[in-house]
Protein backbone atom coordinates (compact mmCIF):
# COMPACT_ATOMS: atom_id res chain seq x y z
CA UNK A 1 0.00 0.00 0.00
CA UNK A 2 1.54 3.05 -0.42
CA UNK A 3 0.94 6.27 0.98
CA UNK A 4 0.59 9.72 -1.05
CA UNK A 5 1.25 12.93 0.90
CA UNK A 6 0.18 16.58 -0.74
CA UNK A 7 2.68 18.79 -0.92
CA UNK A 8 1.27 20.89 2.39
CA UNK A 9 2.37 17.79 3.86
CA UNK A 10 6.07 17.46 3.08
CA UNK A 11 6.68 21.33 3.49
CA UNK A 12 5.13 21.36 7.10
CA UNK A 13 7.60 18.48 7.78
CA UNK A 14 10.25 20.49 6.18
CA UNK A 15 9.71 23.95 7.86
CA UNK A 16 11.30 22.86 11.38
CA UNK A 17 14.51 22.04 9.12
CA UNK A 18 16.71 25.38 8.70
CA UNK A 19 20.18 23.51 9.11
CA UNK A 20 22.22 22.73 6.32
CA UNK A 21 21.92 19.52 3.91
CA UNK A 22 24.14 17.57 2.49
CA UNK A 23 23.58 19.86 -0.68
CA UNK A 24 24.83 22.70 1.99
CA UNK A 25 22.03 25.05 1.18
CA UNK A 26 20.16 26.03 4.28
CA UNK A 27 16.25 25.94 3.64
CA UNK A 28 13.63 27.64 5.90
CA UNK A 29 9.59 26.78 4.99
CA UNK A 30 7.17 29.78 5.71
CA UNK A 31 3.22 30.21 5.31
CA UNK A 32 2.03 33.69 5.51
CA UNK A 33 -0.39 36.13 4.31
CA UNK A 34 0.76 37.24 1.39
CA UNK A 35 1.67 41.23 2.65
CA UNK A 36 3.77 38.97 5.93
CA UNK A 37 5.41 37.02 3.15
CA UNK A 38 6.64 40.19 1.69
CA UNK A 39 7.75 41.29 4.83
CA UNK A 40 9.72 38.27 5.80
CA UNK A 41 11.32 37.70 2.25
CA UNK A 42 12.89 41.45 2.82
CA UNK A 43 14.01 40.86 5.34
CA UNK A 44 15.82 37.47 4.49
CA UNK A 45 17.41 39.04 1.62
CA UNK A 46 18.17 42.54 4.04
CA UNK A 47 19.77 40.00 6.56
CA UNK A 48 21.64 37.20 4.07
CA UNK A 49 22.81 39.19 0.78
CA UNK A 50 22.24 37.63 -2.61
CA UNK A 51 25.77 38.57 -3.56
CA UNK A 52 26.92 37.23 -0.36
CA UNK A 53 25.32 34.23 0.73
CA UNK A 54 23.24 33.35 -2.74
CA UNK A 55 19.99 33.78 -1.25
CA UNK A 56 17.31 32.75 -3.18
CA UNK A 57 13.18 31.80 -3.21
CA UNK A 58 13.64 28.28 -4.10
CA UNK A 59 9.54 27.50 -4.57
CA UNK A 60 6.53 29.17 -3.74
CA UNK A 61 2.45 28.81 -4.21
CA UNK A 62 -0.34 30.68 -3.62
CA UNK A 63 -2.55 28.39 -0.96
CA UNK A 64 -6.22 28.02 -1.05
CA UNK A 65 -6.83 30.24 1.51
CA UNK A 66 -4.67 32.93 0.15
CA UNK A 67 -1.96 32.51 2.33
CA UNK A 68 1.37 32.07 0.47
CA UNK A 69 3.64 28.97 1.20
CA UNK A 70 7.26 29.46 0.03
CA UNK A 71 10.92 28.28 0.81
CA UNK A 72 14.02 30.37 1.10
CA UNK A 73 17.50 29.16 0.43
CA UNK A 74 21.01 30.67 1.07
CA UNK A 75 24.57 29.41 1.10
CA UNK A 76 26.31 29.21 4.83
CA UNK A 77 29.76 30.20 3.70
CA UNK A 78 29.70 33.88 4.78
CA UNK A 79 28.12 33.10 8.10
Amino acid sequence: MSVTKAPRDIARKLAGRSHARADGWRRETFTLPRLDARAKAREWFDRYPKAAYMTEIEFWRELDDGRIEFIIRRLPSAD
